[in-house]
């Protein structure tokens, strides 16, 4: 459950307004790693750049993962229920534009062509954190850390990359994907707040167990 949850929630990530407008960037430096077109060099390039985000997220969730190992005495306390619910509350409050968070970005990636520079992009959009992309996987990383388990925290990572790198997979592939799609506009929006809302229950969850109503 925990797999499929993450895999959505990545592709709704992929669709909200910081990132589903980036994705002709991303498509365009594919496309110029292959010139000729082939459907074989363009799958493999498009791959290439998903595992490069693949291996940025992979291990934070490991780092999440050890973390939780050495916290996990107190996970249960009313404390921690009480910060694990702030924390969503405040991600909640990010994802209505009520709290404004500044995006962090890592070393621009190196300029050129084939899948080096491929792999390169993909590790540097997985370090950039902005304002739709903060809170969810702030989330997750909570979650990840609850469990104490690396291989768990690892895979659920990888798996919420795979679910960003979709729409760029399918895009740099296929040559008529992109223009199928829809154009950014207002309904980004309304995902980032259906995001919002799920962080929202998430805190009042954590807040009624802070406090042992649940």
């Amino acid at each position: 459950m925990d797999v499929v949850a993450v895999f959505f929630a990545g592709l709704a990530v992929s669709l909200t307004p910081c990132v589903y407008p980036l994705l002709p960037v991303t498509v365009a430096a594919i496309a110029g790693a292959n010139p000729s077109g082939e459907f074989r060099n363009g799958f493999f390039l498009s791959l290439v750049y998903v595992l490069g985000l693949a291996l940025s997220y992979t291990s934070l969730g490991i780092l999440a993962s050890l973390t939780g190992k050495v916290f996990g005495a107190f996970q249960n306390s009313m404390a921690a229920l009480f910060v694990v619910g702030s924390s969503f509350f405040l991600f909640s409050l990010m994802m209505f534009d009520l709290v404004r968070v500044p995006a962090i970005s890592g070393p621009r990636p190196w300029r050129g062509r084939g899948a080096l520079a491929l792999l390169g992009m993909g590790l540097v959009a997985g370090l950039v954190v902005g304002p739709c992309t903060a809170p969810v996987l702030g989330g997750l990383l909570l979650h990840i850390a609850s469990r104490k388990n690396v291989l768990f925290g690892g895979g659920l990572l990888f798996v919420f990359s795979l679910g960003m790198g979709m729409l760029p997979l399918l895009a740099g592939t296929f040559s008529g994907f992109l223009s199928g799609l829809p154009k950014p506009g207002p309904w980004m929006t309304q995902v980032k707040r259906g995001i919002g809302i799920f962080f929202f229950l998430a805190a009042v969850y954590y807040f009624l167990r802070a406090f042992q109503i649940l």
